[in-house]
């Protein structure tokens, strides 16, 4: 077993003056158990830890380093847009330029607005599709996560889901009220909902593809389903790229599958590893944004030059080589199928979904479609690959509600490794 002493240091240092030790609650492994690794650096495919380990890496940051850690083009505009200075409270060019490629990129969307993360985005959007309907209600989905906003943390994903505090103390009965909840891949239980709440809901927001509680990818006709409910009832769709923009297609899941939104979120990949979220939509809802509209949304580091330096340089090349979707599916699958071989070989239950560059194992024979059957997983035996494959040099997200990300910096030797590193830790159990 590989020993990280000075991770396990630096650990018990960052309890004393961070709750848990961690800025974020999934990087604690109170899932998976044991001390979390600190990372010196990383490069490519691969990190550093400060035990000095290297270890083949599956979230790259939890999606955006699509290209790989470290990417020159990346690291080289942020280093040069610094020299110039890192924030000004003001407008700048590269504002524009990044917001009309990337609205060029995506389809449905005219306009976009660039905020400092994920839930931030998803947030504002959701502000946006009450005020454009003047209705309070929105839909949400079991184990969809849209970032940490009060209305979002019924019955969530990801983290909330591995610390056992699906509603979070501290959102409010009159907030819960307004967030109807609905099963992922279940149109009829969508359709159920929306007949008992006519003309009250604003939106429905749905992770697409869902990531918060592995991958899920949608069952046929789920997303054509919602767009023609929405059609039918003036209710806006919204879907949270937060984590697919930019990563399975260009235009993300509504290039990939052809199903439109009326507005999208968007971070991880379009801030190329900075911190970054924006939202698009058409210009007629776009519009009710201040200062053209009534809606209030503002942030003073939104549009930081950093940020905007970084995203700019990954989406122009992510742009311009739009074959890197296709060598990212098809690592994906070599993945896939390795793994499935290993561990149908060893008699291990199991169930793996994949979609694009999106991955994840489940330790159940039970398809996984939805929040209820993602929960059914083992999780006992979740645990126990985790630190398998840790001792085996890969590193993949320490919760089972997590999917793994794949990087076009990883080779078919990394890849191989992994699957050989499967095949080594299922035979020992």
């Amino acid at each position: 077993m590989t020993i990280y002493k000075r991770s396990s240091a630096l650990f018990a240092k960052a309890q004393q003056v961070i709750p848990g030790g961690v800025n974020s609650p999934v990087r604690a492994f109170k899932a998976v158990g044991g001390d979390p690794i600190f990372v010196k650096e990383a490069k490519g495919a691969y990190l550093f830890d400060e035990d000095g380990n290297q270890l083949i890496d599956y979230i790259n940051s939890w999606g955006p380093m699509i290209l790989g850690h470290a990417h020159p083009p990346v690291v080289n505009a942020v280093i040069e847009k610094a020299k110039k200075g890192t924030s000004f409270g003001m407008p700048t060019e590269i504002e524009t330029d990044i917001a009309a490629l990337a609205v060029s990129m995506v389809p449905n969307i005219d306009m976009i607005r660039f905020v400092n993360s994920g839930t931030e985005a998803c947030m504002s959007a959701v502000r946006l599709a009450r005020g454009y309907t003047k209705k309070d209600k929105i839909i949400k989905f079991a184990g969809c996560y849209h970032g940490h906003s009060d209305s979002f943390l019924i019955q969530a994903g990801s983290g909330a889901v591995t610390f056992g505090s699906p509603n979070s103390p501290g959102v409010t009965a009159g907030t819960a009220q307004d967030t109807l909840l609905a099963n992922y891949n279940d149109l009829e239980n969508v359709t159920e909902i929306v007949n008992a709440n006519q003309g009250e809901i604003a939106c429905i927001i749905i992770e697409p593809v869902a990531g918060n509680m592995g991958c899920i990818p949608p069952v046929a006709g789920f997303l054509e389903g919602l767009r023609s409910l929405c059609d039918a009832h003036d209710i806006l769709l919204i879907f949270d790229e937060v984590m697919t923009g930019f990563r399975l297609a260009k235009g993300g899941v509504q290039e990939l599958l052809g199903v439109a939104a009326d507005i999208v979120t968007f971070g991880k990949v379009i801030g190329g590893g900075l911190p970054v979220g924006a939202f698009g939509a058409r210009k007629e809802i776009m519009s009710h944004l201040a200062p053209l509209g009534p809606v209030y949304q503002a942030g003073t580091l939104s549009g930081n030059p950093l940020a905007m330096a970084a995203g700019l340089a990954m989406l122009t090349e992510l742009n311009a080589n739009p074959e890197i979707f296709e060598s990212l599916a098809a690592k994906t699958a070599y993945l896939h199928e390795g793994m499935a071989k290993v561990l149908t070989a060893q008699s291990v239950v199991h169930t793996i979904n994949r979609l694009g560059s999106m991955i994840s194992v489940h330790f159940d024979k039970t398809a996984v479609i939805d929040f209820e059957t993602a929960a059914n997983g083992n999780n006992a035996t979740f645990k126990k690959f985790f630190h398998g494959m840790l001792d085996q040099g890969v590193y993949i997200a320490p919760s089972a509600f997590e999917t793994w990300f794949i990087s076009e910096a990883l080779t078919y030797e990394d890849l191989d490794q992994t699957i050989a590193g499967v095949e080594v830790v299922v035979k020992g159990w």
